[in-house]
């Protein structure tokens, strides 16, 4: 047996089912523009691109639509349009985009916070602050990507608003309702999403490994969990020689997701 073949060969690890969860994020969305915030994400979008969602288009993370799909951290090597910021933002505007951002705090609704941590008056912590959070919550899907579940994430309540929950959009009105959509919230744990009556957090699937107790404890609010909790589907053996040695070779994925 080749090292290739061992190496494809060998089992998957929790990053990888990160990877394919992400991946699947963006699976059939046709021509629209990716924009993973983080490098397990990036490299799900990478994976969608080469596998089930060949119409994905990406960008080097800067102002170039790539017309190949390059290792993560590698210049693309063929460029098929040109996407400065203003531009960007146009293409927001219009919904053909589906983001995944991360979230330093996430509550049950889907409201994001990546500005502050503390009171608005005097924060304890300064981070990111709103940017286009709200933009993107009300004009495209708007995935979430959290490395580390924890409490400290998903919390009771979100201490400021950057981007919009389902709670907060329906009291906005049907302006913010009309295009508002969160797919999905995956972590290093398994993968939730809305789909509930009252659209707060639900379990749609946990990691090989990963105990059901142990995400209700790692989650500061209730969450729903259905009578028969799935897990996050495997990697194909083609899906994780793509990973492995065509998009992550380096193995970058393993820095946020440890083995």
């Amino acid at each position: 047996m080749s090292r290739t073949e061992t190496t494809a060969a060998a089992p998957a690890g929790r990053a990888e089912y990160c990877v394919v969860a992400c991946a699947e994020a963006w699976r059939d969305a046709g021509e629209v523009l990716a924009s993973p915030m983080g490098t397990v994400p990036a490299i799900g979008a990478r994976l969608a691109k080469l596998t089930f969602s060949p119409a994905l288009l990406l960008t080097d993370g800067e102002a170039l639509l790539m017309g190949d799909t390059p290792a993560v951290g590698v210049r693309p090597g063929s460029v098929e349009g040109w996407l400065p910021f203003r531009q960007h933002l146009t293409l927001t505007a219009t919904g053909r985009r589906h983001v995944m951002m991360g979230a330093s705090q996430l509550d049950r609704h889907g409201n994001q916070n990546i500005s502050c941590i503390g009171d608005w008056a005097r924060p304890a912590r300064q981070l990111l602050g709103v940017r286009g959070a709200p933009v993107n919550t009300l004009n495209n899907p708007t995935s979430y990507w959290v490395p580390k579940h924890s409490k400290r994430v998903f919390v009771e309540h979100v201490d400021m608003v950057s981007g919009v929950g389902y709670d907060r959009a329906a009291a906005a009105g049907p302006s913010a309702t009309r295009y508002h959509r969160i797919p999905g919230v995956i972590t290093d744990l398994g993968v939730f999403d809305f789909e509930t009556p009252d659209r707060t957090m639900r379990i749609r699937s946990l990691h090989p490994g990963v105990a059901l107790e142990q995400v209700t404890e790692a989650t500061g609010f209730a969450l729903s969990v259905p009578d028969d909790v799935p897990l996050t589907r495997e990697p194909t053996e083609a899906e994780l020689r793509l990973i492995r040695e065509v998009i992550d070779p380096k193995g970058l994925r393993a820095r946020e997701v440890p083995a």
